[in-house]
């Protein structure tokens, strides 16, 4: 199994962040299942990397030329791509992935989970897509999710198809038993 990793560039400001990430990268490692992330040697995105490794697992980095240059691609991962740009770094992971998982994280992290989360519920993919919620950090997020059902505008389904864990058994446990939602257009 391969799971795309989602996260910060940055480890936040708290530092039980880097310590729910690297126990996550180790258990992934043990569990023999590969790492797929953005090819970063900064933030949370180098623990993920980092942790992993440590523990003997693989690590496939994939990074947009624009950032490999500006040298914050990991040279020491098991394997990295480059790619042209954010747009073909997306597809190559979702292409490699057969999981995803968001860890505490900014913008982009945000960006990218919601992308392939409606592609889930487009039906372009049938592969699980998880928060990993250290400390609650996810919590406002899922409130707001919940205004937009309660508004009318997100399916009790594809809200139910999003795996919420706060621990790295629950997590891996939680992919092996999903089941997708009907495609949103069927």
């Amino acid at each position: 199994m391969k799971v795309a990793i989602y996260c910060g560039s940055s480890e936040g400001n708290s530092p039980d962040y880097v310590k729910g990430v690297k126990a996550l990268g180790v258990y992934l490692a043990k569990q023999g299942i590969d790492v797929v992330y953005g090819g970063g040697n900064v933030g949370l995105m180098g623990v993920i990397a980092n942790a992993t490794l440590q523990a003997g697992g693989r690590v496939i980095g994939v990074i947009p030329a624009h950032l490999k240059s500006k040298e914050i691609a990991h040279l020491g991962l098991t394997e990295l791509h480059e790619v042209a740009n954010m747009h073909e770094r997306k597809a190559k992971m979702a292409e490699l992935a057969d999981a995803f998982v968001a860890l505490p994280g900014g913008v982009g992290t945000l960006e990218e989970m919601f992308e392939i989360w409606t592609w889930g519920q487009l039906g372009l993919h049938d592969k699980p897509c998880a928060f990993y919620n250290i400390n609650g950090f996810y919590d406002p997020l899922f409130a707001m999710v919940d205004s937009m059902h309660q508004a009318g505008f997100v399916k009790q389904s594809y809200i139910d198809m999003i795996i919420k864990a706060e621990a790295p058994e629950t997590l891996v446990s939680a992919f092996k038993t999903y089941k997708a939602p009907s495609p949103k257009w069927c």
